[in-house]
């Protein structure tokens, strides 16, 4: 293993961004510890890399599977620089029409999973690489996480949750551990997140002229040629492993890395400003006589 190779481990590395990034940080020379729950799927890759790819079968839903994970790399390479927290899944339902069921699973995975694997990761960059070596660490969210989109409020609330978190995390680390922690808010882009990682409930029949249905239609117009104008999927998650990977090298990365919803963001940004201004003034008069 040369010293210059940096050790990376991604979640979520069977599909769409994790497995680009994984690819991604292979081509440049670097170490991958993939996470997947089925290490096969990555076979084809393992035979083309050797040592430089450690296939691990996790389920982020079960922690201790991600506490194993990093004793694994510990044992394997000893230490640890970069932390791409990928994993995830989505319901898509109406909030009234989704199940305690369905909404719990999807927060097993979406919150505890990732919230377990930043845990993790702080304290192997803390306690394990030598001190003041640090690592980065790379949350995946999404525009929903700023954004509630209707059909999708469970997802959205996990999303909301992570870039709490995250954002937390990142004031909470001490700036003598070189830690550096972004949320990566991410748009849409074209995967088979909508066909293989998405659990579809039943609409709620009481939500048929709703823009809940409107936002339904449109995503399930992705898994077709038949893809709605507003629901356009042009994210090339190839190309975003390039800046990911490029993030990890800036010595003071951003908290926050929004990618391919900007004007997503600036709408959100100028509607609550509005919002803000035109009430601040019922904030007046409150404090304590």
């Amino acid at each position: 293993m040369s010293a210059a190779a940096r050790v990376w481990m991604i979640t979520g590395a069977s599909s769409g961004l994790g497995l680009d990034m994984t690819c991604h940080v292979l081509q440049q020379g670097d170490i991958a510890v993939a996470t997947v729950r089925k290490p096969e799927m990555l076979n084809n890759i393992k035979a083309q890399y050797g040592d430089s790819l450690l296939v691990l079968k996790v389920d982020v839903a079960v922690q201790q599977d991600i506490i194993d994970a990093f004793k694994k790399v510990q044992e394997v390479f000893g230490r640890l620089d970069v932390v791409v927290s990928n994993a995830g899944v989505s319901v898509l339902g109406e909030i009234e029409g989704t199940t305690d069921e369905a909404a719990r699973a999807m927060f097993e995975v979406n919150f505890w999973g990732a919230t377990h694997v930043l845990q993790e990761a702080v304290r192997f960059m803390r306690e394990v690489n030598p001190p003041g070596k640090g690592g980065r660490i790379i949350q995946i969210t999404s525009g929903t996480g700023i954004v509630g989109y209707p059909a999708c409020g469970f997802y959205s609330a996990s999303k909301h949750a992570m870039e709490g978190l995250t954002e937390t995390l990142a004031k909470e680390v001490d700036p003598a551990w070189n830690i550096k922690v972004t949320a990566i808010t991410l748009g849409a882009f074209r995967t088979n997140a909508v066909a293989t990682g998405m659990v579809k409930l039943p609409p709620h029949p009481a939500y048929g002229n709703s823009a809940s249905a409107a936002s339904r239609r449109a995503i399930l117009a992705s898994l077709t040629d038949k893809m709605d104008p507003a629901f356009q999927m042009t994210g090339d998650t190839a190309k975003a492993a390039g800046v990911l990977y490029r993030l990890s090298e800036l010595p003071s990365p951003p908290v926050r890395l929004v990618l391919n919803c900007v004007e997503l963001a600036r709408h959100k940004i100028a509607e609550f400003s509005k919002e803000l201004e035109e009430y601040a003034s019922w904030s007046e008069g409150l404090n304590l006589d």
